[in-house]
C-alpha cells in the first residue's frame, strides 16, 4: 500500500495541472531528441482510395464522438475547414445522375444533430448505434432511407422516403413509412409517426455537395441547415473506435487492426507528445480509484520532453495527477518510472509518496490513436486529443 506524506517534491509541480499547459521539469533523458511527429504506414496504405484532401476530413473525423454531438469547437472547425475544401473541389460533376451515389452509406458526421429530424435527434448522437442512409434512385420506386442499426442480434428501424431528382445535386423525399425489424420477431413493428398528417413537415431535399470519384465519401447538405458527412469504405481506425464505442468485438478489431499494421509497418513506432485519453482497456478497473489511476487505469496521459503525466478528474474541481520519466529500451519499448504524484484541489496540492514501474510496448501509432501494452500487460488505447502545442 501507497504510504502518504507530505513533501516539497510534488508541490512544485502545482503550476502545470491545466491539461494543456506543459511546464514540465526539464529531463536529460536523449529520447527527446526522437520525439518527432509521424505517421505509421497504415494509415497511408489503407486511405490510398482517398485523395488527400479527402484524408484531411478523415482525420478531422477520428475521435469525434456522438457523430459531431460532442464535438469541441476546435473539431467542429477542422470539419468545417476539410468539408469547404473538398466542397470546392472536382468531385463528381453530377451526383445526382452517377451510380456511384447509389447503395448503402454510414453517417459518420452531422452538424445540429439536435434540432434535426426525429430519427436524429433520438438516435444519431448514440454512438452505440450505428446510421445508414440508402439512396436507390434507378429504380421503378426510388427512395432515400434512413437506417438505425442497433445491433447484429436486436434489429434496426428504417424509415423511409419516396425520392425524386431535381437537378444535378438536390434530391427530393417525403418520408411515407417506417418500422422496427427486431431479429426475434417474425414480423415488422410500425414506427409511430403519423407521416401523412405532417404535411410539409415530412418533406425535404438534400444537395449532395461533394461526391468522390471512388465512391467512397459523400458530403450533403439538408433543407434544415444540416450538414452530412458519408462513407460507404471506413478507414481502419474508424472501424477500431465503432468497435470500442459499441463495445462490440474491441478484441478481434484490434487484433484485425494490428495485422493490417504489421503487414505494411515500415518505420519504427515512436512515443508521440501530446494529450492522450485512454478509450479502451483490456482489464477493467478495480475497486481502488488510486490504484486504477496510478496505473494508467483511467485519466489521460500527457506526453512531453522525455516525462509523462498521469491526469484522473475524481470529483469537480479535484483531481489526481502523478508525473515520471521515460526512456527508450527497445525498438518498441520505453521503461517508465512515475514517482511524483499529488491529489490537487483548485491552487493546493497533497502529495503522495508513491512509485509505479512500467514497461511500455508500443504495438500501433499514429497522430491520432496509440495502442500499446503497459501495467501487467493490459492492451490499452488511446486517443490523441492535443498534440501540446498550445
Amino acid at each position: 500500500m501507497a504510504v502518504v506524506t507530505v513533501g516539497a517534491n510534488a508541490i512544485k509541480n502545482l503550476n502545470v495541472w491545466s491539461p494543456l499547459n506543459f511546464n514540465f521539469k526539464p529531463s536529460a533523458s536523449p529520447i527527446r531528441k526522437t520525439l518527432r511527429i509521424c505517421r505509421c504506414s497504415l494509415v497511408n496504405e489503407q486511405q490510398a482510395s482517398f485523395t488527400e484532401q479527402e484524408k484531411q476530413l478523415i482525420d478531422a473525423l477520428i475521435g469525434i464522438q456522438g457523430r459531431g454531438k460532442s464535438a469541441s469547437p476546435r473539431q467542429l472547425n477542422d470539419v468545417e475547414q476539410a468539408v469547404q475544401v473538398l466542397e470546392g473541389q472536382d468531385g463528381v460533376r453530377d451526383p445526382t445522375s452517377s451510380d456511384l451515389i447509389e447503395g448503402r452509406w454510414q453517417l459518420m458526421f452531422t452538424t445540429r444533430p439536435g434540432t434535426a429530424s426525429p430519427i436524429q435527434r433520438t438516435f444519431v448522437g448514440v454512438d452505440l448505434f450505428s446510421v445508414f442512409q440508402e439512396v436507390y434512385l434507378r429504380t421503378n420506386d426510388p427512395r432515400v432511407s434512413n437506417i438505425v442499426k442497433f445491433s447484429d442480434w436486436i434489429g434496426e428501424l428504417k424509415v423511409e422516403a419516396a425520392a425524386s431528382i431535381k437537378d444535378r445535386k438536390r434530391i427530393l423525399f417525403r418520408f411515407d413509412r417506417a418500422a422496427f425489424s427486431f431479429k426475434f420477431l417474425p414480423f415488422k413493428v410500425p414506427y409511430p409517426v403519423p407521416f401523412r398528417l405532417l404535411g410539409d413537415e415530412a418533406k425535404g431535399w438534400l444537395d449532395t455537395t461533394y461526391l468522390s470519384h471512388s465512391g467512397n465519401l459523400r458530403i450533403s447538405r439538408g433543407n434544415k441547415g444540416t450538414t452530412f458527412v458519408l462513407q460507404k469504405k471506413t478507414d481502419p481506425r474508424q472501424t477500431l473506435l465503432a468497435a470500442i464505442s459499441t463495445g462490440t468485438g474491441v478484441t478481434e478489431a484490434i487484433d484485425e487492426f494490428l495485422s493490417l499494421s504489421k503487414s505494411v509497418a515500415k518505420d519504427e513506432p515512436v512515443l508521440l507528445e501530446g494529450e492522450w485519453q485512454m478509450i479502451w482497456s483490456s482489464q477493467v478497473e478495480t475497486d481502488s480509484w488510486l490504484e486504477n489511476a496510478s496505473n494508467g487505469l483511467m485519466g489521460s496521459q500527457i506526453v512531453k520532453n522525455g516525462q509523462m503525466k498521469f491526469l484522473v478528474n475524481i470529483l469537480p474541481g479535484i483531481c489526481f495527477s502523478m508525473i515520471g520519466n521515460f526512456v527508450k529500451s527497445g525498438t518498441k519499448t520505453y521503461d517508465v518510472t512515475m514517482d511524483d504524484a499529488a491529489l490537487i484541489g483548485g491552487p493546493f496540492g497533497y502529495p503522495l509518496e508513491m512509485e509505479t514501474k512500467i514497461n511500455m510496448e508500443l504495438l500501433y501509432n499514429d497522430d491520432k490513436i496509440r495502442i500499446s501494452k503497459g501495467y501487467n500487460n493490459i492492451l490499452f488505447v488511446h486517443l490523441r486529443t492535443s498534440d501540446g502545442s498550445k
